[in-house]
């Protein structure tokens, strides 16, 4: 049995965006959460798919995650611009919610940026503060 959201199941969701969409090098790429989801408007935008069209992807179910992969430039830089996810408390299993990270690879970028809105611990934090987590 083939895994859907490995290193195959990438490479054709890749095939299936090259199909669709003109993909130049991306420098990275965004997954943006419902918060940002309006970042992806800013992008000069070479083409567009649904993730509905993507082999492997999900359709989020989440308000603010439009499900579409906007491929082209942002700040002069080529970008893969992924307006939403699908998360594991949706019923997605975790590598289907890590699998737009492995497509983007796929597709050649080589830095990922995943946004989205979390608490946290720190009461010097406010909303709207922005947190760098790596790892």
């Amino acid at each position: 049995m083939t895994d859907a959201w490995g290193a195959a199941g990438a490479a054709r969701a890749a095939a299936a965006v090259r199909a669709r969409v003109a993909v130049a090098d991306p420098a990275f790429a965004l997954i943006l959460g419902s918060g940002l989801g309006a970042v992806a408007g800013r992008v000069a935008a070479t083409g567009a798919i649904s993730y509905a069209d993507i082999p492997g992807f999900a359709v989020p179910g989440v308000a603010g995650h439009a499900g579409r992969l906007t491929v082209g430039t942002l700040a002069g830089a080529p970008v893969l611009v992924f307006a939403g996810r699908f998360h594991m408390y949706e019923g997605h299993a975790p590598r289907a919610s890590a699998f737009p990270v492995r497509v983007a690879a796929a597709l050649g970028a080589r830095a990922v940026v995943a946004t989205n809105a979390a608490g946290g611990l720190n009461p010097a934090f406010v909303p709207g503060d922005l947190v760098l987590v790596d790892d």
